[in-house]
């Protein structure tokens, strides 16, 4: 009998406050209608003055320590996916594992943007699988809102994303547990040659100084993207990487509930569509917390789990793609315990 990891509980936490698109229309020039129509989002939430990256993740992880009946102190290890730390250094996974009172356990950083959450999941299952540890916290939190472009200039991508986190209790399972989602397969890539198409360039080592007045002025420390070379990207990426999971787990249609990368909802649909599931089992969350990055993931999978769509013998099949650019599939294979 081989020792499996499962995702056994999941929590979430947004920004303090909802900001809907009218509000942030007003403030870079856009409108309800344009965001709904290009993006499928209808609000998202940003945070309030001594809200902090590694706080929204502590209140994701207690929910989930809760849901799981666990301590900070029953956990191994924490695996922190997140393109906005709260300083340049150190990582926020140090600030959440102190705050939790989690005793010296590792704390690793993950900076693999959108598709960070399923990096994390690789490392966690790994380590699980070879026995270096039985349960691991992973996280996703962004803090978005304090570093965009909100002005006209900036618009295409300020009206995207939004503040959250999302976390999940990765646990060593054997083969009669059937707690949570059984990870039967993660996969990953990256494709270097299009890092230029999605990407925040200031601070940066390369330039000296790393941040100087006149790159502020000019906006160079806010993200770019070239948007429709992005959005033709990830439609193939994910179709292709989504299918190829799909193939190798023997996985039907009908069995899957789709948990993507929550970036745009016009993205998930086509490839929800290409690939033959049903409308109705692809998770979106994007309508009400805007792209999360790193967080969009666990959010949507704790959605999911809580809104009943993931039933007894449904594998979620997490997909996502991003700056880097780096994608990811996870599949998690869930069923109720007997009684």
């Amino acid at each position: 009998m081989g020792i499996h990891s499962a995702i056994t509980a999941t929590g979430i936490a947004l920004g303090a406050r909802r900001v809907e698109n009218d509000e942030l229309g007003a403030i870079v020039n856009s409108s309800d209608e344009w965001i709904r129509k290009r993006t499928g989002i209808e609000a998202r939430y940003f945070v309030e003055d001594g809200q902090t990256n590694w706080g929204l993740a502590l209140e994701a992880s207690q929910q989930a320590l809760a849901t799981a009946g666990l301590e900070a102190n029953d956990l191994d290890a924490i695996v922190y996916a997140t393109l906005s730390p709260d300083m340049a250094f150190p990582g926020s996974g140090v600030m959440l594992q102190d705050a939790l009172g989690a005793d010296e356990i590792p704390a690793l950083d993950v900076r693999n943007q959108c598709s960070g959450f399923l990096y994390g999941l690789s490392v966690a299952d790994a380590w699980i699988r070879a026995g270096s540890y039985r349960r691991v916290l992973l996280v996703g939190s962004e803090i978005h809102s304090t570093g965009l472009d909100l002005t006209e200039r900036g618009r295409d991508v300020a009206v995207l994303f939004g503040d959250g986190a999302g976390a999940a209790i990765v646990e060593a399972v054997d083969e009669d547990d059937r707690r949570g989602g059984r990870v039967l397969d993660v996969a990953l890539g990256a494709d270097g040659s299009g890092a230029h198409l999605l990407r925040c360039e200031r601070p940066g080592a390369q330039f000296h100084p790393s941040l100087s007045a006149a790159d502020i002025e000019a906006g160079h420390h806010f993200p770019k993207m070239e948007g429709r070379t992005v959005f033709r990207r990830a439609v193939e990426m994910l179709t292709r990487e989504t299918k190829a999971a799909m193939d190798r787990l023997d996985l039907p249609a009908s069995k899957i509930v789709f948990v993507p990368h929550q970036s745009n909802k016009k993205i998930n649909e086509m490839v929800a569509q290409r690939l033959g599931i049903d409308p109705q089992r692809v998770v979106h969350t994007i309508d009400q917390y805007g792209n999360t990055t790193a967080a969009s993931i666990p959010m949507a999978l704790h959605s999911a789990l809580d809104d009943g769509m993931i039933e007894d013998g449904d594998v979620a099949l997490l997909a996502a793609f991003g700056s880097g650019l780096t994608w990811g599939t996870g599949a998690l294979r869930f069923a109720r315990a007997p009684g």
